[in-house]
């Protein structure tokens, strides 16, 4: 069986990652907060008694 343990190519470098959105639900208190972010900007809502 073939060892795997080292990479095919060490001297490769990482590929190039970035991060395109994050975003975050919280419910306390009967109010769900909703917030996103993104390269363009950030968005977020507030709602009180919101239906599941």
């Amino acid at each position: 069986m073939a060892n795997l343990a080292m990479p095919a190519h060490p001297s490769a470098p990482p590929p190039q990652r970035r991060l395109v959105a994050v975003g975050c639900i919280r419910r306390c208190g009967g109010r769900t907060t909703t917030v996103r972010a993104t390269p363009a900007g950030v968005t977020g809502t507030i709602r009180t008694g919101a239906a599941r």
